[in-house]
């Protein structure tokens, strides 16, 4: 079977990615501190839709959210002028002309935020035609009990806060492990057992740094997952996405739907797939049943990323 374009892509010089990588953990530790500053004060509120019946909405946006997007899409833009940009919380479409595309979540667990649940971060990814190159998430903790950020880039190592994440167990004799799953999902496999943190960034983040043995997203957005696909392929660790009425295959790049709802051209900004991150093991027992490991193990997949089947 001949490999599709965008497996054989040439992807930018390692010191092009690591000049990228290190201006992106140094947005991502910017806009944590925007954070941290903004638990000391009360902070807006307001809702992107209504509950239903006697619901109370669930999608918050707070002025933290917009302020920090605000910051990094002028940081980037003053920094990578030739470079696009796509945050959540301004609905901006990028038409697909430049190589890189920064994808930014300014702040993701809005809701545990602004309740003071301390769980959520700022994440940021940068695709390079697609395909994520580079990651930095900004966590209010850690594997070490403080904040701090994750970050790799194509062909490198997991990092936190410049050191090395070594990715073998660091507990051997662990027999039950953790997974994120999506709220409302059973509590336990016969392998692990099911936590939901609120924030897919954090999650992704977790998978990477070995403390969930994987995680499970049931059609996020491109700003949620971008950079924590980053991380966790660093990490020698597994990323499988469902495209649109096809089987499970090892994720190569960010594509645009088909279509979307209004009628216009889609961009990458419109993307939202399933998504299983996690241990080569894990992703073996997440996989339907029905998707057999020959199927599997035919899915071609991009160099250097850790998605080898098994």
């Amino acid at each position: 079977m001949e490999a599709p374009e965008e497996a054989t892509a040439t992807l930018p010089d390692d010191r092009e990615l690591a000049a990228i990588e290190e201006a992106a953990v140094l947005l991502a530790r910017l806009a944590g501190a925007e954070i941290t500053n903004a638990l000391e004060r009360g902070v807006a509120v307001e809702y992107k839709s209504e509950g239903k019946g006697a619901a109370a909405p669930t999608d918050p946006v707070s002025e933290v959210d917009r302020e920090v997007e605000d910051l990094l899409r002028h940081r980037v833009g003053r920094e990578f002028p030739g470079h696009a940009i796509i945050g959540e919380e301004i609905e901006e479409h990028v038409p697909g002309e430049e190589d890189f595309v920064w994808v930014v979540d300014p702040l993701d667990g809005t809701t545990n935020f602004v309740n003071g649940f301390p769980l959520f971060t700022s994440a940021i990814g940068v695709l390079y035609r697609g395909i994520p190159v580079v990651g930095a998430t900004w966590c209010s903790t850690s594997g070490v009990l403080r904040p701090g950020v994750y970050h790799a880039r194509a062909g490198s190592n997991l990092f936190f806060d410049g050191m090395a994440v070594p990715p073998e167990d660091r507990n051997p004799g662990l027999r039950r492990r953790l997974s994120a799953a999506p709220g409302g999902a059973p509590g336990r496999t016969a392998q692990w057992d099911n936590r939901v943190t609120g924030s897919a960034a954090l999650e992704c983040a977790m998978v990477a740094a070995g403390i969930f043995t994987s995680a499970r997203f049931g059609g996020l957005h491109i700003w949620d997952v971008a950079g924590g696909i980053v991380l966790t392929q660093a990490a020698e660790r597994q990323v499988w996405e469902q495209p649109e009425r096809g089987e499970w295959r090892p994720f190569m790049r960010f594509d645009p739907p088909s279509q979307v709802r209004d009628g216009r051209a889609p961009t990458i900004r419109d993307w939202s797939r399933p998504l299983l991150l996690g241990t080569g093991e894990a992703i073996e027992t997440l996989l339907p049943k029905r998707q057999s490991v020959w199927q599997r193990a035919k899915q071609l997949v991009l160099p250097g990323t850790g998605n080898t089947p098994g």
